[in-house]
């Protein structure tokens, strides 16, 4: 159906899309789960009270969420340059999918970890385990499933996100959608990187749901 060109471009595509939003994620991830923890730990009824830290993270996590994506992409190109040397491409592009990535997934920890049962914390607190050990042995372990579910979906959301990246020339599926399907007119090109972006996105959704289902204590 295609020349080898074309193959060898939409299977470097797939390469970028995938690299664009497992490393975004996990360095979204990198920051966003300290500061959800952060988050959950410093509310009013959490392990640690404190407002001005609640209120300053509650702050940076609104603003960087309310900013359209394509926007914050072109906001973020001199950070890019300072970062990676270069304003396009799959690395700059991580700039600043990770920054989109950062609050979104602070969000999606917190509410996970405000569905633990407070009774579960109450008695690790009156066993004496301390704010660490409650994160890390209680929060965390107990809201493993909500955790994976909202990772799914936040896999998911970077992948939508690279496609959008894609028009200010990020590379991946995005950018060969844009290059072929709008610009030129292909629209066999378009279809099969749309397919395809499809496929990766029920992948990463059949992938976690699995783990999530697998990691259910409900259902052991």
């Amino acid at each position: 159906m295609f020349s080898p060109e074309v193959t060898s471009m939409i299977i470097q595509g797939i390469g970028e899309t995938l690299y664009m939003t497992l490393a975004s994620a996990f360095l979204g991830y990198v920051f966003g789960l300290p500061m959800g923890i952060l988050l959950t730990i410093s509310d009013k009824d959490g392990l640690k009270p404190n407002p001005v830290l609640y209120k300053l993270l509650d702050v940076i996590a609104n603003i960087v969420r309310s900013i359209p994506f394509l926007i914050l992409l072109i906001l973020v190109i001199p950070l890019s340059r300072l970062i990676v040397g270069k304003g396009y491409g799959p690395n700059a592009a991580i700039v600043s999918l990770t920054l989109a990535a950062v609050p979104f997934i602070a969000r999606m920890v917190e509410s996970s970890l405000k569905e633990v049962d407070t009774g579960v914390i109450e008695a690790a607190r009156s066993m004496g385990a301390g704010t660490f050990t409650i994160v890390w042995k209680v929060l965390l372990v107990e809201a493993r499933t909500s955790l994976i579910v909202n990772a799914t979906i936040a896999l998911g959301t970077i992948l939508g996100y690279t496609a959008m990246a894609g028009a200010l020339g990020a590379g991946g599926l995005g950018d060969i959608a844009v290059r072929y399907g709008y610009h030129r007119r292909v629209e066999s090109i378009m279809i099969v990187t749309v397919v395809l972006l499809i496929v990766l996105f029920q992948i990463i959704q059949t992938v976690g749901m699995a783990l999530a289902n697998r990691l259910d204590k409900r259902k052991s």
